[in-house]
């Protein structure tokens, strides 16, 4: 299938903590792709926000973006975006750090739930991982009840540790009615689900989420979807966009989205 303009709405730059390259080698290896746009959606973590130093990290992403914007006006689309991490954990850092910029596009994602680490550092050998997802899954809809971001970043993100680094098989079947009321809200809600192609390159080798659950959000009425790489390094750029339109393609999706200004714009997959 010949697919039409290429865009990767999540990418992060040094301004992450764990990102390694400027806004500027980002968009140069987006150039060479031949990507049509990206969004630069840096990281701000609610719940560590002045501990992590994420109020002076946010501030020079929005800069740096904005400059690559001007240099590479013409040949690149260069959007500004926030990934805003558990903002049902710090809802007073959560909706200023929206309201002082006027960014293009806000992904909301769920990294840890209350009281826990980064799922990328628990010790899965010690932790319940039924109780876990339990509150993913609740901090998640409370999330989407809210509704302040654009697009719902990496449904599913927990299972890239538990099942993609640790191998730990459990019933996942036992929270489909969970997951059924988040997509059902977020398609009522008029919001995106991002397919976040990140998962392709690491050893879960799927995207987050999976097809089928791209096809439930989409019989459940959800018009947008948005496709991110979650590259943290200049090589990751635009990787798996391809094969995350052709998810969405079989999905049931003609066009794909990205924002600008908070508004979203159908870009068609073909």
């Amino acid at each position: 299938m010949a697919f039409s303009c290429i865009c990767d709405s999540h990418i992060h730059t040094h301004c992450s903590p764990d990102g390694s390259d400027s806004a500027a080698m980002m968009c140069q290896a987006a150039e060479r792709a031949g990507l049509y746009a990206i969004t630069i959606t840096d990281h701000c973590e609610c719940n560590n926000y002045y501990k992590d130093g994420y109020y002076q990290s946010v501030c020079r992403s929005y800069l740096e973006s904005h400059q690559a914007a001007f240099s590479f006006q013409g040949r690149l689309r260069v959007y500004t975006g926030i990934e805003l991490g558990q903002p049902m954990q710090d809802l007073s850092i959560a909706v200023p750090s929206l309201s002082a910029a006027d960014y293009d596009f806000v992904l909301g994602s769920i990294h840890n739930v209350r009281g826990k680490e980064d799922f990328y550092f628990l010790d899965y050998q010690k932790e319940d991982v039924y109780a876990l997802l339990d509150a993913y899954l609740k901090e998640m809809r409370e999330m989407v009840e809210w509704g302040g971001f654009d697009s719902l970043a990496h449904l599913t993100y927990p299972l890239r540790y538990i099942v993609g680094e640790h191998g730990i098989q459990f019933d996942y079947s036992r929270y489909d009615d969970k997951v059924t009321g988040i997509l059902r809200r977020l398609a009522e809600k008029g919001l995106a689900l991002e397919i976040n192609t990140s998962g392709l390159r690491q050893k879960i080798g799927t995207t987050l989420p999976t097809l089928h659950l791209v096809r439930r959000f989409r019989e459940y009425g959800g018009k947008y979807i948005t496709l991110g790489s979650d590259a943290h390094s200049w090589k990751d750029v635009g990787a798996g966009i391809r094969e995350g339109m052709q998810v969405a393609a079989e999905a049931g999706f003609t066009h794909y989205t990205i924002f600008e200004k908070r508004t979203p714009k159908l870009i068609p997959l073909y």
